[in-house]
């Protein structure tokens, strides 16, 4: 028993649990087949975590519409169950089971992207290196070479391009229904794409992986980008879907891992690096951001992080060291303004580290593409 705050004694309540709101969910009636939504397989999937309950119900997307309905009569049911504070149901497309794709090879173009040259993801093992930051004056750096180049978002929960480039309107669509195209936003010599284009930056993508990788392969085959030299791809942090869909739909050149020098971010780059080679894309080399930081009145230089690390991990892996970025408030308070520092002050010291960079990229990215070139064929007559 159990005593609230006026004295009364009652039950405890149990959590829910999986078995109590499946049989609950039993109840609910698929409007098209009459089967309880349980035995018609549109139960995807149940996450119980104490009193939170969330639900995901699989449905052709053509029925979205019509079956909002039902998913706001299952959301009141499941909120009504003993044990449960808070229900949320979520409708999720639908889509007939695919076989595993190999990754295509690096010399391969895949057909999402086929005016594209050269692809490099810039990725990292975990959050708040700055890869971003990275990402962006890199794609900008480029450009400033006389390079072709397009930007492409990954990171789907949390994009950043559209306040790093000051861009805050949707995208033109152009073309007859049903064959529609986006026209990729511009800006800094870029052509640019991100999910933060097409939603309030504030809307938080409460998504389930199908969900992402439909909404990256979009942005890449229904975008009209041109010609390029090159596509820089901001990937999310971490080894999950949005990292497999750009292996397995797309021939990546190569990627740059960015990582801070101390152990932990070492750690996770690490990992980054290992999924790059079980997918058979080159790493082109490590960043080390936020080496170090020079202070603006006395010149000291102090190594809040540590420093090294990142070139010390690149000989242990056997990867390229593709150079330092400091630790600068410039770099922040132009990003935070929508002119990234490359462009903001072109001779600035943060300026020069993106452009030896790009350089060394851009290097790094034509030997990859040459050493995945098909050989000569001889022809005796």
């Amino acid at each position: 028993m159990v005593i609230d705050r006026t004295g009364k004694a009652g039950k405890r309540m149990s959590n829910p649990t999986q078995e109590t709101l499946r049989a609950a969910l039993r109840t609910l009636r698929d409007p098209a087949s009459g089967q309880d939504i349980v035995a018609a397989g549109m139960v995807e999937g149940i996450e119980v975590r104490g009193g939170l309950v969330q639900v995901a119900l699989s449905v052709e997307r053509a029925r979205a519409a019509a079956l909002e309905p039902l998913r706001r009569e299952a959301e009141a049911l499941l909120a009504r169950q003993p044990g449960v504070t808070n229900a949320a149901v979520i409708l999720t497309a639908h889509k007939p089971p695919e076989p595993a794709k190999p990754p295509p090879a690096p010399g391969q173009r895949a057909a999402l992207l086929p005016g594209v040259r050269a692809i490099i993801a810039v990725a990292s093992g975990k959050g708040g290196v700055g890869k971003s930051t990275v990402a962006v004056n890199l794609a900008v750096a480029l450009a400033r070479q006389g390079l072709a180049v397009g930007l492409l978002d990954a990171d789907i929960y949390g994009p950043s391009l559209p306040r790093m480039l000051g861009l805050a309107r949707k995208p033109e669509v152009r073309g007859a229904k049903g064959q529609e195209r986006m026209i990729p936003l511009e800006a800094w010599g870029l052509k640019a794409m991100s999910i933060g284009f097409l939603v309030d930056e504030e809307t938080p993508m409460i998504w389930r992986g199908p969900m992402v990788m439909g909404a990256l392969e979009q942005m890449m085959g229904q975008a009209e980008w041109g010609k390029l030299d090159v596509m820089v791809v901001d990937m999310p942090p971490g080894t999950g879907d949005a990292q497999l869909t750009m292996a397995q739909r797309v021939a990546l050149t190569g990627a740059v891992i960015v990582s801070t020098p101390q152990d932990i971010a070492l750690l996770d780059a690490r990992r980054g690096v290992r999924m790059f080679e079980r997918v058979n894309v080159p790493v082109l080399g490590l960043v080390e951001n936020m080496s170090y930081y020079c202070c603006p009145n006395c010149g000291h230089r102090a190594e809040i992080f540590g420093h090294g690390g990142a070139r010390a991990e690149a000989a242990r892996l056997g990867a390229p060291f593709l150079g330092e970025v400091p630790l600068l408030l410039d770099i922040r308070t132009a990003s935070d303004a929508g002119t990234p520092i490359v462009a903001a002050a072109p001779e600035s010291e943060a300026a020069r580290a993106f452009a030896a960079l790009a350089q060394r990229v851009w290097e790094a990215t034509e030997a990859a593409l040459a050493a995945a070139a098909p050989a000569p064929r001889i022809v005796v007559e």
